[in-house]
């Protein structure tokens, strides 16, 4: 029987990521560069592994300067009063490398079920400097009025600045503890 195995995410090595349609003809892409968190795998019972990772909102990038202020603003994240977006797993289904990751994710103060779809964790290798490493990768969808990020401006030619629906996308390599 194999003891549960843990890890920290290093925020070096690990990106969330997010995708959503603009003026109705384009996707903006972005991301967080501050991702941190613990995993603990339990190789004899999957089910029982945990997560908890936690986003730094403050470092959200986009390329854009101006619209990464606003994205920081009251009118969507407010990061000065909400700064971390958090995710806890709950349960945890699936098998042979795909995971279903169902958990309570929090952004803009508002805690709401969402399910990931996760790969991994990739076999373990050691870095240069002898650190034991894996990684996993994650997705999922979500609906931003669900979370209280409602500002939106309707346009001229129909439909809106912002869609609903955003694509999110995690990448993290872990570092056994």
């Amino acid at each position: 029987m194999s003891q549960p195995i843990a890890y920290t995410i290093d925020p070096a090595h690990s990106t969330a990521g997010f995708k959503v349609r603009h003026l109705m003809v384009s996707n903006v892409r972005g991301e967080f560069s501050k991702v941190t968190g613990t995993v603990v795998i339990d190789p004899s019972s999957p089910e029982k592994s945990k997560v908890k990772a936690h986003i730094d909102a403050t470092t959200i990038h986009t390329r854009d300067e101006q619209r990464d202020a606003h994205l920081k603003s009251a009118d969507f994240l407010d990061v000065e009063k909400y700064p971390e977006i958090t995710f806890v797993s709950r349960k945890i289904t699936g098998g042979n490398g795909e995971w279903k990751v169902t958990g309570d994710l929090t952004i803009h103060g508002v805690t709401k079920e969402v399910t990931l779809d996760a790969e991994g964790p990739a076999p373990e290798a050691k870095d240069p400097w002898g650190n034991v490493k894996s990684g996993a990768s994650a997705s999922t969808k979500i609906n931003r009025k669900d979370f209280g990020l409602v500002w939106n401006m309707a346009l001229e030619t129909g439909g809106v600045l912002v869609a609903d629906e955003i694509a999110i996308t995690l990448e993290v390599e872990l570092l056994r503890s």
